[in-house]
């Protein structure tokens, strides 16, 4: 069974659309208008294995924020649709990821009950053309319009763009991991019997 969404998101800020593919391998067409955050997505795609195609108008001209957050409200989307019911998921994913000095750390559970922890001690405001700041903003709108426990941490790193790129990888990793199927897993795992 094809596991796949494609969601079209459409404000006064951003028009958005957007395909994912949770069985890929790793192929990618992202245009954001923010050279950075399409290398994030990017390295996100190819890390996680999954297939992406992703266009984004947005106000750029005013900053980065309205794009770079409702992207991940839209990938978020994205993620739970594809998901599905559930069944067979192993649910939890985590990835200890090193990039040069840099040492990140995912945690995911697809609960369906969403919950983030963000700590990534950024020494600047921008990289690229991304506000650091929107780091924890992609990821917050993420994983609460995907419905899941997501934590990210930098234990430690000099250079923001290793640490932002470390994050992204760090979090298709343990995404990959936690969205994986397992013949053991008959229904959902799950005292609950849902998730």
């Amino acid at each position: 069974m094809s596991r796949k969404a494609a969601i079209e998101r459409s404000t006064k800020e951003t028009q958005i659309k957007l395909e994912l593919e949770l069985d890929g391998t790793g192929e990618s067409r992202i245009d954001t208008g923010i050279g950075f955050f399409d290398h994030m997505l990017d390295g996100f795609t190819r890390h996680g294995l999954f297939d992406l195609c992703a266009a984004c108008q947005g106000d750029v001209h005013v900053d980065s924020h309205h794009t770079i957050e409702d992207m991940g409200i839209v990938l978020g989307t994205a993620i739970r649709e594809a998901l599905g019911d559930k069944k067979g998921i192993v649910r939890y994913g985590s990835c200890m990821l090193p990039m040069d000095e840099t040492l990140a750390m995912c945690a995911i559970d697809l609960s369906g009950r969403p919950y983030m922890v963000f700590d990534a001690p950024f020494r600047g405001q921008m990289v690229g053309g991304m506000d650091t700041q929107m780091a924890h903003e992609f990821f917050y709108a993420v994983s609460y319009a995907a419905g899941m426990n997501l934590h990210l941490k930098v234990l430690y790193g000099e250079n923001d763009h290793h640490m932002m790129e470390a994050l992204f990888k760090a979090f298709a990793k343990a995404l990959d991991a936690a969205t994986r199927t397992d013949p053991r897993i008959t229904d959902v795992l799950s005292t609950k019997g849902s998730l």
